[in-house]
Formats: structure tokens, C-alpha cells, sequence
């Protein structure tokens, strides 16, 4: 999928926003380098929380940012061993809310009417940063910006960020969340200090959907995490366009190789560009990408580990690749994510896009 492509927005309220989050699912590394800055005395004032879509990034920076808000520390200067903020405490109510005077939070807001996100972080979000930092923290504490998208910023907009990251205020603290570092302009990477954060194991992502969705059972729970690349929101977003069905009718599929079933193709197609929003076909694009891209990597007599979304799928990742050999299906996966970049850039025909795709795959001879 290209970077404008967004999984893991939510546009109907479907899972709980990042700041209003009370637990943190995986990267206590990562909780507890942050502590080791706030107890060192010395915090930095920007920090870049970087990895994959869906990983938790913004819901860490929100652990952040309301332990600062909260204080911390106690009158000795004590900092507590967890990030973890009371969700009952004022201060937890009103970050949730967006409502707390000394945090600020900049991001894309979805449209209405367009039914997407803007593809830029608009400026106008970006300008509101200045003026908030001019003002002294009500509480006299931390002031903290969060800013999600932060790639997402336009040349403008990152040039007034570099200022305030050149000066910056007294007591505040900036937490620019991104899934694209490289994005940015290094004159921002140099002021600020990098936090990478790793995909999540299935079992974490397996945890969560009991609690995000617990309407799914166990089995199908284990199989959307396997799918989920690590990202409790690409699950959720696979979860809400039934994409586990959608997973396994293409397993069937290939599961037929060398013989292409082009009725239950053209059956496939139909389910997953009904929908007028486009997200059905996103969701499955996804998967589709996340097939070819396992199968080009799977090493040859290595058999797969973890859990499979479907039972055998590793076995038939070997049996394809040995069949018609890596570098064909190489060239089917660069092609595909071609068609389904040009799908999204130039809102071309989904169903033309998938019958393109799967005319292609159609025709790999699998010895």
C-alpha cells in the first residue's frame, strides 16, 4: 500500500481513540526508557516514536503525556515505576477528553464529507502549536504537544516546527509520532531523540481484540492477529471489513494452483469493492500485499513460525514458491502493488484493479 493509504483510521468511532487508552499493550522497553529520561533529570524536550501503523506509537505518547501532566513525580522527586496514569484521575478525564489546558494534540481530523483523512497534516493544526507554547502551563508543570502524522507535514509547516525545536520553552515537551521518519527533514531527526518501536508479538495484538472486539472467537482472534503484522489497528481494520473471510476465500484460491477458479474469483472481487467507501478492497489489498510479500521471502525447506491464519498456509507459501520459483512471484508482487498504488493515487476501477491481479497470478505456471 502507498503512504496515503490508511488502515488504520477509524472514521465511525469503531475502537477507543489512542489518548483515551488506559493500557499500554507491549513496548515496555520503550515505557521504561522514557522513565530513565524523566528520572535522569535531564528530559529532552522533542522525541520522534517511530515504527509501523498501528503499533501503539500515539498510545504511548498519550502514557507520556499524561504522566507529565500528572506531575510524575512525588514531592520528593520520586518518579513512579509505570507511565500508568488512574483512569478515574482528573488528569486522565481530561486528556480523553481533549480538554486539558497544558496538552496540546495535532493531527488529522477525519472529513466527513470526503470520507478520508486529509493526505497532508493540515497547517493551520501545525500553526496552533507556537501560540500554545507561548503560554505558561496552568499548573505550573509540563507543557506537551503531541503530534500524530508528524511526516505528514508540508515543507511550511515543518519549517515552524524547526523553529520551536531550535528554542525551545522552558518545560515542554514535543512527541512527534510517525510511521515514516525518513519523511522528515533531517535538520528536525537531528533535534530530536529517535524511540523505534517493533511490531507487536500476535499474542499481545490476540490480547487486545478480546478486550476491542469481543465478538470474534478465539480461533479467529489468533488468525486476525497473524494477519495483523504486528498493528492492533490494521486488526481492527480487518476485523471491521470482515477480512478474515476475505483472507481465506484467497487462500482457497491459491490453494487450487496450477487450476484458477475465476468464478469464486469474480465472487471474491464483488465482496471486497461493494462497499462505496473503498475499505473492504484496502483491507483485502493489504492481505493480498502481505501473501505475495511472505511468500517471496519464505526460504526454501524452512517451515513458517507462529500461528497461521489459516491452517497450511505455510505449506502452501513452499509448495508456490518451489513451483514456479521466487523470482516469478517477485515480479507478480512488484506488479500488484503497482496496480493497487495506481488504484488509490489515481481512483482507478477496484474491480478492474483486482481482475488486472489476479489475470496475473492466473498466469504463473505452478509446476
Amino acid at each position: 500500500m502507498t503512504r496515503g493509504a490508511d488502515a488504520s483510521a477509524d472514521p465511525d468511532g469503531a475502537w477507543p481513540h489512542p489518548r483515551t487508552a488506559a493500557a499500554l499493550i507491549g513496548h515496555g522497553s520503550a515505557a521504561e526508557t522514557l522513565l530513565d529520561a524523566c528520572r535522569s533529570g535531564r528530559l529532552h524536550h522533542a522525541w520522534l516514536l517511530s515504527g509501523p501503523a498501528g503499533i501503539g506509537k500515539a498510545t504511548l505518547a498519550y502514557h507520556f503525556a499524561r504522566y507529565l501532566l500528572a506531575g510524575g513525580a512525588d514531592a520528593n522527586g520520586n518518579h513512579s515505576g509505570s507511565l500508568s496514569v488512574d483512569p478515574l484521575s482528573p488528569v486522565f478525564r481530561q486528556v480523553a477528553a481533549e480538554s486539558h489546558p497544558d496538552l496540546l494534540t495535532v493531527e488529522r481530523r477525519w472529513d466527513t464529507d470526503k470520507r478520508r483523512l486529509p493526505v497532508d497534516l493540515p497547517v493551520a493544526e501545525v500553526r496552533r502549536i507556537a501560540p500554545f507554547l507561548s503560554m505558561t502551563a496552568s499548573a505550573g508543570g509540563w507543557r506537551v504537544v503531541v503530534i500524530d502524522d508528524a511526516d505528514r507535514m508540508n515543507r511550511s509547516s515543518a519549517n515552524g516546527i524547526l523553529k520551536i525545536l531550535e528554542e525551545p520553552p522552558a518545560r515542554a515537551v514535543l512527541l512527534l509520532v510517525t510511521t515514516a521518519p525518513g519523511a522528515l527533514p533531517a535538520t528536525i531527526l537531528s533535534r530530536c531523540r529517535r524511540l523505534s518501536l517493533a511490531p507487536l508479538a500476535t499474542e499481545d495484538v490476540s490480547q487486545a481484540l478480546t478486550e476491542l472486539a469481543p465478538g470474534l472467537s478465539e480461533a479467529d482472534r489468533l488468525a486476525i492477529a497473524a494477519l495483523s503484522g504486528g498493528s492492533i489497528g490494521r486488526a481492527l481494520f480487518l476485523a471491521q471489513q470482515d477480512g478474515l473471510a476475505h483472507y481465506r476465500a484467497l487462500f482457497d484460491l491459491l490453494a487450487a494452483m496450477p487450476n484458477f477458479d475465476w468464478q469464486a474469483a469474480h465472487q471474491l472481487i464483488d465482496s471486497v469493492t461493494s462497499g462505496s467507501d473503498g475499505r473492504s478492497f484496502e483491507a483485502f489489498a493489504l492481505m493480498l500485499d502481505g501473501w505475495l510479500a511472505g511468500l517471496v521471502r519464505q526460504a526454501p525447506g524452512v517451515p513458517t513460525r507462529g500461528v497461521e491464519a489459516v491452517v497450511g498456509e505455510g505449506d502452501l507459501r513452499q509448495r508456490l514458491a518451489q513451483g514456479a520459483g521466487l523470482d516469478r512471484w517477485l515480479e507478480l508482487w512488484e506488479k500488484t502493488a503497482a496496480l493497487i498504488e495506481r488504484a488509490d493515487r489515481a481512483n482507478l476501477d477496484r474491480k478492474t484493479v483486482l481482475l488486472q491481479a489476479f489475470s496475473a497470478l492466473a498466469a504463473i505456471k505452478v509446476g
